[in-house]
């Protein structure tokens, strides 16, 4: 996948799900975060990921975003310093919290010549923050807001305008996304970076119509032909 056009992210850490669709080519890579590495099984160390970067680096993915962790600003950049140095056949962003120790931490990060990516972003004023950063990605997690009885929708298209009219080159990594319409709707409003996961992922591709043409494209070529 190049640069131009929707970048399209698996928001998942299991590998049987990453064997399923990015070998598709629909995908630039896969998003993670400490609370999908729980639900997988997936231990929350660094050299687990730097397995699970190499898996997902076999399976044709471009980049993968690799969540830090830690009590303070210090173990959370020593730590991000760590994932941004594995070497697996990928290119890889360090997830921040975007919190006030997370933004110190990421600072140090940026300046260190790391991929930072803020994540669990909720607010325009802290994507505003992410650009004068220099933070790659800022991901905003639509479903959440929506929970909170947020217009999440309106608050990701917010968020969007600002980076468009202040000219950063930040990518809104829209997250928490939960079903293929969804996704559809952001893309159709210029949202070109969305994460989801693997039953959004089935989702988008599950057309009746597209199946049962194929089914008679199958029958009619079954009928008609004889290529042994």
């Amino acid at each position: 996948m190049n640069g131009a056009g929707p970048r399209l992210y698996l928001d998942s850490a299991d590998p049987d799900a990453w064997a399923e669709y990015l070998p598709t080519g629909i995908y630039h890579g896969v998003t993670t975060n400490p609370l999908l590495l729980e639900r997988s099984g997936q231990r929350c160390t660094v050299g687990n990921l730097a397995d699970l970067a190499a898996q997902a680096a076999a399976l044709g993915a471009m980049e993968i975003h690799l969540q830090t962790w830690g009590e303070d600003a210090v173990e959370m950049a020593d730590r991000g310093a760590r994932l941004a140095a594995i070497d697996a056949g990928l290119a890889v962003a360090v997830k921040v919290p975007a919190t006030g120790e997370g933004f110190l931490a990421a600072g140090e990060l940026v300046a260190s010549g790391a991929t930072v990516t803020m994540t669990a972003v909720y607010a325009p004023a802290q994507v505003l923050a992410a650009a004068g950063l220099g933070a790659a990605y800022a991901a905003p997690y639509l479903g959440r807001l929506d929970d909170a009885g947020r217009d999440g929708r309106a608050i990701l298209l917010e968020m969007q305008r600002l980076l468009r009219n202040t000219g950063s080159r930040l990518r809104l990594l829209a997250a928490s996304l939960r079903s293929a319409a969804v996704v559809v709707d952001l893309a159709a409003a210029g949202l070109e970076t969305l994460t989801f996961g693997p039953e959004v992922a089935a989702d988008l591709l599950d057309e009746p119509l597209t199946l049962a043409a194929a089914s008679d494209f199958e029958r009619a070529a079954l009928t008609m032909g004889d290529d042994t």
